[in-house]
């Protein structure tokens, strides 16, 4: 064998080694995708927080079969065409193994099918339209419950604590918001009460004097709202400016301090009640991560530890299978039950949660929110 053979051979042995080690020390690519700009960029933060406290706490402990993990954010400003724009990029352009997001369940139906065609697994935190796991798309997981389990308590505790007789309804016509509206709605007219009023409004929008003068009309004694913080801010204040007593109550899209702010002060939203799920801050399971969090300076609000679930999940799950392939861990996840900082969660065969945990918050005069016994 000639000296330069010889060399060739070692060269290509040593690149091959050189390229090994590198795949084996490969960051495991990460989506993080939600409206990190626009008016709920609030929960993009939330998202973005909770899942780079997961991947810092992940990667300390070793990582994902001895890789790190790397996140990588895509913004996609609550509106649809740009949430298929962002699961395009995270899927040819950044090789991203899973994703977590979206936020709006608007979004998450478009780009969950882009992931899904792709096998790779994604997870949300906060979409919660039955529909993104009624279309038997196998790598679609969320970590929230579902609007018709929301809208079930929401419309019990109207009746069954609230004792309302009218019930003025008012949805964002975006698909979170009018279906959480419509699920609340169905519970309701199953308990016997039929809405008063049943109005639209368009998400953007700050001036809702015109609609707060039906809902006076109409003698509503409590106020459903399906839809955003930026909306209902607004449409709170200005029905208590108009005089308007009657109980407002949301779900889940205004977990956010910023409720408060875009509301104008806690004067108005004193007394606003939410569906939300139980309050992962008092879970035990949470508590150092709470704490870590909280140190940083940072308050892990709405579904910040939401976030940080999904991550230890997809984390889990890969693990589990010893690989990143989306499909096989899918498969895993279903078939699986993994402590996170929410509790231990299971899923069943559509990627929903087996258990939901819904109960009422209300806010108080200081601009938090607590929940209700």
């Amino acid at each position: 064998m000639s000296k330069i053979y010889r060399k060739g051979i070692l060269a290509l042995a040593i690149g091959s080694a050189f390229t090994l080690s590198s795949l084996a020390h490969a960051d495991i690519l990460i989506g993080v995708a939600g409206p990190f700009t626009g008016a709920s960029a609030a929960y993009g933060e939330q998202f973005w927080k909770g899942a780079s406290q997961a991947a810092e706490d992940i990667n300390a402990a070793g990582g994902i079969n001895g890789e790190k993990i790397k996140l990588v954010q895509g913004d996609d400003a609550c509106e649809p065409k740009q949430a298929v724009a962002v699961a395009n990029r995270l899927v040819d352009s950044d090789k991203v193994k899973a994703v977590i997001g979206h936020f709006c369940s608007s979004n998450t139906m478009p780009a969950s099918e882009i992931y899904d065609e792709a096998g790779i697994i994604s997870i949300t935190p906060a979409s919660t339209n039955p529909k993104i796991t009624e279309r038997g798309l196998a790598t679609v997981f969320r970590m929230c419950g579902r609007d018709d389990q929301q809208g079930i308590v929401a419309g019990d505790y109207i009746v069954d604590v609230l004792k309302a007789k009218k019930v003025a309804i008012v949805h964002d016509k975006d698909t979170y918001g009018q279906g959480l509206a419509d699920a609340t709605k169905a519970q309701l007219n199953k308990r016997g009460v039929k809405e008063v009023l049943y109005e639209g409004l368009t998400r953007g929008e700050k001036d809702f004097n015109s609609l707060v003068t039906k809902i006076r009309a109409s003698g509503a004694d409590v106020v459903y709202f399906g839809g955003l913080h930026p909306e209902a801010g607004p449409l709170v204040r200005q029905l208590r400016e108009q005089g308007v007593t009657a109980k407002f109550v949301s779900g889940d899209g205004i977990v956010s301090m910023d409720l408060v702010t875009t509301a104008g002060g806690p004067q108005y939203t004193k007394g606003v009640l939410m569906t939300f799920g139980a309050d992962p801050l008092q879970n035990p399971a949470g508590k150092t991560v709470v704490e870590t969090l909280r140190k940083s300076g940072y308050e892990p609000e709405g579904y910040t530890l939401y976030s940080y679930a999904s991550l230890q999940a997809l984390a889990a799950a890969f693990a589990g299978i010893k690989g990143t392939d989306g499909v096989k861990a899918a498969e895993w996840l279903k078939s699986h039950t993994v402590p996170t900082v929410l509790g231990d969660k299971s899923w069943d065969s559509k990627g929903d949660l087996k258990v939901s945990d819904y109960v009422m918050y209300e806010w108080d005069d200081k601009g938090k929110y607590h929940q209700l016994p």
